[in-house]
């Protein structure tokens, strides 16, 4: 049984860890508010500009745009979204582990060639895919979630969409965590480019309905516009989903390990409490013998 000394440091260490994870609980806590905010506005938005985009390109005869050719994807771009620090149970370990998962089952043949590159969005991702000489890591932004908003994350999509346009990639998707609530979060694999926003629209299991906007100056013209916008709002709700997703994680890692920091606390306190009345014991044992020698002596 250890002594008193190391029991009691190590009840003054665990104590000093908890209040550690619960500040950091209570920080992810109030970051996660915002961060849901944020992505419960956008949400709404987003569904809206696809389904119209959809409705107005069904009713155009041939589209034009360099951003729905659906192309054999030869050369693929991963976007995958982490975050830049840790302590988040397994936040970022499951998005790394589902971009291997669709690597080799979806993209072997195009990792084999040296074909799949590397959009890391936070740190975590960059470290693991930057080590690994079977991935081309294009780009690093793990600065984006110092500032995040719908600007510096447009940046990073007209970068996406160029080297699209030009034929440097042949598809593009995006990997991330979904958010759904602190506790849950959904590892998601989207298709940016290209874009077909009609195909979302048959897959529902309500019925179609055709929608007559009234449209200035015209449908083809409204197209090219929504079509980059809709992009762009892709990949900014995908990073706003895994910003959210990460503060959930972290949230729930830090309360779990504050709740096994206070059961640990009290394994020590009560190991603590055996090994003093144990020596207590002792003592006691030996001054009755040392009397009990003295009375007989």
């Amino acid at each position: 049984m250890a002594n008193l000394k190391e029991v009691r440091n190590r009840i003054v260490s665990v104590s000093s860890t908890q209040q550690i994870t619960k500040a950091m609980k209570m920080v992810s806590a109030a970051k996660l508010k915002r961060a849901t905010n944020a992505i419960i506005q956008l949400r709404p938005y987003a569904n809206k500009l696809r389904a119209i985009l959809a409705d107005v390109s069904a009713s155009v005869e041939g589209n034009d745009s360099p951003f729905t050719k659906d192309r054999e994807p030869n050369k693929v771009l991963l976007v995958v979204v982490s975050s830049n620090r840790g302590l988040a149970g397994a936040f970022n370990a499951n998005v790394i582990k589902a971009t291997n998962n669709l690597i080799s089952q979806k993209y072997a043949d195009q990792l084999r060639k040296g074909n799949v590159s590397i959009i890391a969005i936070g740190k975590k991702g960059n470290d693991f895919y930057a080590k690994r000489n079977a991935y081309n890591v294009v780009a690093n932004h793990s600065e984006l979630f110092t500032e995040l908003n719908f600007e510096n994350t447009s940046k990073i999509t007209e970068f996406i969409m160029e080297q699209f346009k030009e034929g440097n990639y042949d598809r593009v998707e995006v990997v991330y965590n979904q958010f759904r609530n602190a506790a849950v979060q959904i590892l998601t694999a989207e298709q940016i480019l290209p874009l077909l926003p009609a195909e979302d629209t048959a897959n529902t299991k309500e019925e179609p309905k055709e929608i007559d906007y009234i449209i200035e100056p015209s449908k083809e013209k409204i197209i090219e516009e929504l079509i980059p916008k809709a992009i762009k709002i892709q990949l900014y709700k995908a990073v706003l989903d895994s910003h959210a997703s990460e503060h959930g994680a972290r949230m729930t890692a830090m309360d779990k390990a504050t709740e096994n920091a206070g059961d640990l606390i009290k394994s020590l306190k009560l190991s603590y409490n055996q090994a003093r009345q144990a020596a207590i014991t002792t003592e006691l044992t030996e001054i009755v013998s040392g009397a009990a020698a003295l009375s007989n002596g």
